[in-house]
């Protein structure tokens, strides 16, 4: 099956349980080789679909793997040596453990290959096939493909890897449109602070998210809104694994209200109960839009997605509008919303470590040494 599919239709349940379905039927495995793999492009979708699985899965028997890069190298690595009967990872840990012989391919059953669309922006495309080609052939296996969009390198790989698969689509509109209420104001980019920090106060969301381009804009929202009284945290490429598995913990939990984050985290971030998305920037490539507003209305919940078209990224709403397959409501700015806000607050800068005294004196002496070995050898010269 190749589909396309948006976040939040179920589609994590939908393959999960077809999976187990065909290793419960075909009886046990030989060996402790994993019998199903199930490929994602980011660290957080793989730790999704894997705690998805022990919920299903937890009276089955299945033993389950999980292999992701940032954190727990040693412990991965001992759980999938020891034998499992479906391994969820991402590219790059997976290929590791694979050229050190912790698991091998030749059981393979079934191939779940999880928002390939991703995979292709990442780069991952010849880790994917690199692990494809080690399996058993397509005849031999099931494969699932799911992508956001079906194109043509998507669908090329569906059909190199894939036994005349079957298409089943669902188109962005019959998601983003019904589930969502999307709405865009024009600000000049020196009302965005005022008016996000208006809209926040006005509609009080439960859990909310706050999309922006850069890091540097991530770490200027984030002041303000702390500086405004509002708790907040900073989701990034530059967040360490251990401190981002924290941060979304609190944010799930409640510690945490508003999480800004940039695109790195706008696909494989599952959080139940995201009442608002805030485009604070526009995205410049109109998936990414499709992406980030799929963090709210999930599995038929409702939510509203608020985008800000201001002087820098307006140009984006167009292709924006045009993919999407509708228009967005235009929302007049009142002065009421403009709120003007308390100065931001600043993150403390570790002071640099001073070096050692001992260091310092053997770096000074080595400096006499190599100004008298210079003197020497400038007199010798002469």
């Amino acid at each position: 099956v190749a589909g396309q599919a948006q976040t939040g239709t179920g589609k994590t349940a939908a393959f999960l349980l077809a999976v187990m379905n065909r290793l419960l039927r075909s009886g046990e495995g030989r060996g402790r080789r994993p019998r199903a793999l199930i490929l994602a492009p980011t660290r957080e979708l793989a730790i999704q679909i894997h705690k998805d699985a022990q919920q299903l899965g937890k009276h089955t028997n299945l033993s389950l793997g999980l292999a992701y890069g940032g954190s727990g190298y040693e412990k991965q690595r001992k759980q999938i040596s020891e034998g499992v009967d479906i391994l969820i990872g991402t590219p790059g840990r997976l290929i590791d453990y694979f050229k050190q012989r912790v698991f091998n391919l030749k059981a393979i059953e079934v191939l779940v290959l999880d928002e390939a669309d991703r995979m292709f922006d990442l780069g991952f495309i010849k880790d994917i096939r690199f692990l494809l080609r080690r399996m058993p052939p397509p005849e031999r296996r099931q494969s699932l493909l799911f992508s956001a969009t079906l194109s043509l390198r998507v669908t090329e790989l569906a059909y190199e890897h894939m036994n005349n698969p079957q298409v089943v689509r669902i188109d962005a509109e019959q998601v983003t449109a019904s589930k969502v209420r999307e709405s865009v104001y024009y600000p000049a980019n020196t009302e965005k602070i005022p008016l996000l920090l208006g809209l926040l106060k006005s509609l009080r969301p439960l859990r909310s998210i706050v999309f922006v381009n850069t890091k540097r804009a991530a770490e200027e929202v984030w002041g303000y809104l702390e500086g405004n009284g509002f708790h907040a945290a900073v989701l990034s490429g530059d967040v360490p694994q251990k401190k981002r598995i924290a941060l979304l913990r609190r944010f799930q939990e409640g510690e945490l209200s508003i999480m800004v984050a940039t695109d790195v985290a706008a696909r494989g971030l599952h959080i139940e109960n995201i009442s608002h998305v805030f485009n604070y920037d526009l995205p410049q490539d109109e998936q990414d839009y499709v992406h980030r507003i799929g963090r709210t209305a999930r599995a038929g919940a409702s939510g509203e997605a608020i985008s800000f078209a201001c002087e820098r990224y307006a140009f984006s709403l167009m292709d924006i509008e045009a993919y999407i397959g509708h228009r967005i409501p235009m929302r007049e700015i009142d002065a009421d919303l403009l709120v003007t806000p308390e100065q931001p607050v600043r993150r403390r800068r570790r002071p640099a470590q001073s070096k050692p005294a001992s260091r310092q004196r053997g770096r000074a002496r080595s400096r006499r040494r190599s100004g008298r070995r210079a003197a020497h050898a400038g007199g010798a010269s002469g």
